[in-house]
C-alpha cells in the first residue's frame, strides 16, 4: 500500500490516490470486451416479442381508424365467408396478447425516500477527531500524521457525523453502543419515511435491510419488525458483507420480490454501523475507514401498485449487477482481517482502483444498449466490430452517456474515484456536484450516500419530470451496480431533506 496518499475505505471504493498509473482507474479508452456487449444486447432480445407486438398492435389500431363505415360493413360481409380466417386471426390475436400481458413486469414506483440526518451533537470537525484519536492512545505519531493527510485530501467537511461511542475518551464501541447506533439511523430514517407518505407499517409487505459490518442477532430487519409491529407474513432479508453496492443489490432484491407479489409494498433501508468497526491499530491500509466512513442511513418506499403512479417520485427502469467474485484478485482487494496485533480491520489491495475501473468498465458495457440512443450504439457497435473484428488501427469510441442521464449519483466513496468517473466518463462538473457535495456534508455513508446525492438534486430544483437518473455503486467481492431511474413530476425540495437547512450553501469548493 502507498504511504502517503489515501486508499480506498473498508466497503467500498474510495479515496486518494497517487500518481502512479498502475493505482488509477484504467483508460477506458484502451479496452472494451465485446462479450460484456452481448450482455446488454441480450436484455433487448428478451423483450423482442414486446417491442414487436406494440407497433403491430398500433398499425392495426391507425388503420381500423382510417376506415368509414362502408370500409367496416364490407369487411364484415368478406369475413362471414370466411371464418376460418377469422377464427385463425381471432386466435393469434389472443395468443398474442395473453403472451404481452403475462410477460410484461410490474412496473415498480419509488414512492418516497428518506435520508437520516444526525443530530448536531455527533458532529465532528477535523481539529476534534485528531485531538480524540491522539487522546485515544490507541496510535503512533506516524498513524497520526498519516490520518491527518487522508482528512485534509478526502474530501470530507467540518460538519460530518460520528457515532456517540466514538466521541467518549476512551472511545466505548460495544454490542449495545453498535445495536443504539442502528436503532438510531434505521428508526429515524423510517420515522421521517412514514411521517412523509403516510404509509402505515402494517401495510408493509417486503422488507429489506443492507448493513455491511454489523450483522447481530436477531437481525436488523427483525429489529425493525419489533420496533413498528410489522404483520406477521412480512417477507424480511438482510443483506450483509456486500459493501457500499449492497444499496442497488437491495433495491433489485425489493424488485424481484414485488413482481411476484402483486398490490404491496417493498421498504429497502440501507445503513452502515461504524461503532464496533473503528480500526484502533497502525496499519495504514485498515486507518482509511475511520476517517472517511460517516453516520447516515436511508429509507425507500417502493410499490407495484398502479394507484402509486400519481404520487411517485420515480419509476424503476433497469437495475445492471457486476460481480467480479470469481477472480482471486477481485475477491481479496478488499478484505477483512486482523493485524499483525489482532486488531480487526479491512486490508486493501494495492489492486483496488484497476479492480474498480474493469467492474465499472464491464458494468456500463452492459448498460450501453440498453439506455444509449441507437445513434450512440450504432458508432459504438460499428468501432468496436471494427477493432475486434477486423483489427482496424482506430481509436474506440465511448458513447456519451450525457445523452442517456440528465443526473448522476455516483457513490461518494472518496474524491479520487469522483475525479476518475469524471474523467473518463467525459462528465462535466454539474454531473459529480451531487457527489462531491455529499462527501462534504456527510462523509462516506456507505450505502445510503447515493440517496443523499439525489436528495441533493432535489434540493436545488434540478429534478424534472421525465429525466433519467443513473445512480452507481461499488462495494467489496468485488461488485459494481447500477440502477436507473425516470422521474414521474417534477420535485421540489422537501422540508424533511437532509439538505434543507443547508442547500443554499452549496455548493462548496473543495481541495
Amino acid at each position: 500500500m502507498g504511504h502517503t496518499e489515501p486508499q480506498a475505505p473498508a466497503n467500498g471504493v474510495s479515496v486518494q490516490i497517487n500518481g502512479n498509473p498502475s493505482r488509477r482507474l484504467p483508460d477506458f479508452l484502451q479496452s472494451v470486451n465485446l462479450k460484456y456487449v452481448k450482455l446488454g444486447y441480450h436484455y433487448l432480445i428478451t423483450h423482442l416479442l414486446t417491442l414487436l407486438l406494440i407497433p403491430l398492435m398500433v398499425g392495426i389500431l391507425v388503420e381500423v381508424g382510417r376506415m368509414n363505415p362502408q370500409d367496416i360493413w364490407q369487411l364484415w360481409i368478406h369475413l362471414q365467408f370466411n371464418l376460418v380466417s377469422v377464427l385463425v386471426c381471432s386466435a393469434v390475436l389472443v395468443f398474442g396478447c395473453t403472451v404481452y400481458v403475462m410477460s410484461r413486469p410490474r412496473p415498480v414506483y419509488l414512492v418516497d425516500y428518506s435520508c437520516y440526518k444526525p443530530p448536531e451533537a455527533l458532529k465532528v470537525n477535523y481539529t476534534r477527531f485528531m485531538e480524540h484519536s491522539q487522546l485515544s492512545g490507541n496510535f503512533s505519531e506516524p498513524s497520526l500524521e498519516f490520518q491527518k493527510k487522508i482528512l485534509e485530501r478526502s474530501g470530507l467537511g467540518e460538519s460530518t457525523y460520528v457515532p456517540s461511542a466514538m466521541h467518549y475518551l476512551p472511545p466505548r464501541p460495544s454490542m449495545a453502543a453498535a445495536r443504539e447506533e442502528a436503532e438510531q439511523v434505521m428508526y429515524g430514517a423510517l420515522d421521517n419515511l412514514f411521517q412523509k407518505t403516510g404509509l402505515k407499517p402494517k401495510d408493509i409487505g417486503i422488507l429489506v435491510v443492507n448493513c455491511s459490518l454489523f450483522n447481530p442477532t436477531p437481525s436488523l430487519s427483525a429489529m425493525i419488525v419489533n420496533k413498528y409491529k410489522l404483520r406477521g407474513n412480512i417477507r424480511t432479508f438482510n443483506l450483509g458483507g456486500m459493501g457500499c453496492s449492497a444499496g442497488v443489490i437491495a433495491i433489485d432484491l425489493a424488485k424481484d420480490m414485488l413482481q411476484v407479489h402483486g398490490g404491496t409494498y417493498a421498504v429497502v433501508v440501507s445503513t452502515e454501523n461504524i461503532t464496533q468497526n473503528w480500526y484502533f491499530g497502525n496499519k495504514k491500509s485498515m486507518l482509511i475507514p475511520n476517517c472517511l466512513f460517516r453516520v447516515g442511513g436511508s429509507a425507500v418506499l417502493l410499490s407495484n401498485k398502479n394507484s402509486d403512479r400519481r404520487r411517485a417520485k420515480y419509476k424503476l427502469v433497469h437495475v445492471v449487477r457486476t460481480h467480479k467474485g470469481a477472480d482471486d484478485k477481485a475477491f481479496y482487494c478488499v478484505y477483512q482481517e486482523q493485524d499483525e496485533a489482532g486488531k480487526l480491520g479491512v486490508s486493501l489491495s494495492k489492486d483496488l482502483m484497476a479492480i474498480a475501473g474493469g467492474a465499472l468498465k464491464t458494468n456500463i458495457t452492459t448498460l450501453g444498449p440498453l439506455v444509449l440512443p441507437i445513434s450512440e450504439q450504432l458508432l459504438f457497435f460499428a468501432t468496436l466490430v471494427a477493432r475486434k473484428l477486423f483489427n482496424m488501427k482506430i481509436k474506440p469510441y465511448i458513447p456519451d452517456f450525457k445523452l442517456a442521464f440528465e443526473h448522476f449519483c455516483i457513490h461518494a466513496g472518496g474524491r479520487a474515484v469522483i475525479d476518475e468517473l469524471e474523467k473518463n466518463l467525459q462528465l462535466l462538473p454539474i454531473h459529480v456536484e451531487a457527489s462531491r457535495m455529499t462527501l462534504h456534508r456527510f462523509g462516506n455513508t456507505s450505502s445510503s450516500s447515493i440517496w443523499y446525492e439525489l436528495s441533493y438534486i432535489e434540493a436545488k430544483g434540478r429534478m424534472r419530470k421525465g429525466n433519467r437518473v443513473w445512480q452507481i455503486a461499488f462495494g467489496s467481492g468485488f461488485k459494481c451496480n447500477s440502477a436507473v431511474w425516470q422521474a414521474l413530476r417534477t420535485v421540489k425540495l422537501s422540508t424533511e431533506s437532509p439538505w434543507a437547512d443547508c442547500i443554499d450553501q452549496y455548493p462548496v469548493a473543495t481541495i
